[in-house]
């Protein structure tokens, strides 16, 4: 499967930083009180989605409970933040971009995270974040061009961010398919997934295990499957090998 990869995208949430957590913590922490619980079926359709369009769909899937939106938008905000100074990186990441660095292939996170919690879960993980020199994008910065994952807007925009002419929709020519073929995309979410293929990237997708039995009926599928970022095998992408220990 060895392929040239000359750039890679990263998803936040779950892939880097164990936030997750914190939104299954939260969610059910508030769903609670009405006696219901977010699901993984349920979970699988919330990941990557932007906040507000997140919890719109969240409660149009329990209509009876006593809560608006906004209400819930407030309510998780408040516990959320409580939460973030807490969220660490997941296993093998730093050795991972430490090393991407270290051999100059490009580097930027795609995240349906605002700006303003990108700060806040970001903020005692600082000298991390710094390796990706300011190539962050977040949901602010394709707002009102798309709805979020599974559309693939986010990755060509973070592509392009990286100065790669990989065009802005899914139709593109022959040149910017070549290079949207040397783009590798991380990703935990499946709706991820489907925006890294519809994207015309190569995806790894590193799945919390409980999502593994979460149904898909997509034809995008990842062209690889890993259980943790620390069983990832550069060199099987055409990148440098790791060095021995």
């Amino acid at each position: 499967m060895e392929r040239k990869i000359d750039y890679v995208v990263f998803d936040m949430d779950g892939l880097l930083i164990d936030t997750e957590r914190v939104y299954t913590e939260v969610t059910n922490d508030i769903l609670g009180r009405y006696g219901k619980t977010m699901t993984w079926d349920i979970k699988a359709q919330l990941m990557g989605k932007p906040r507000l369009e997140s919890a719109t769909h969240l409660l149009s899937l329990f209509p009876g409970i006593d809560i608006t939106i906004d209400q819930y938008l407030v309510e998780s905000q408040e516990k959320q933040d409580a939460k973030w100074p807490t969220v660490q990186l997941l296993p093998g990441v730093q050795r991972l971009i430490q090393h991407l660095v270290k051999h100059n292939v490009s580097i930027v996170v795609a995240t349906a995270s605002s700006r303003r919690n990108f700060d806040r879960k970001s903020e005692n993980l600082k000298e991390f974040f710094d390796y990706f020199q300011g190539n962050i994008v977040c949901a602010d910065d394709v707002a009102g061009k798309t709805t979020g994952k599974p559309e693939p807007y986010i990755f060509l925009h973070a592509a392009g961010v990286l100065g790669k002419a990989v065009g802005a929709t899914e139709q593109c020519t022959e040149a910017e398919a070549v290079e949207r073929s040397r783009g590798l995309v991380f990703e935990d979410a499946v709706y991820g997934v489907q925006a890294g293929k519809r994207a015309g990237m190569s995806v790894i997708w590193v799945p919390d295990e409980r999502l593994l039995d979460v149904a898909s009926a997509s034809p995008h599928v990842p062209d690889e499957t890993l259980a943790s970022i620390e069983h990832f095998k550069p060199e099987k992408w055409g990148l440098p090998p790791y060095d021995t220990e």
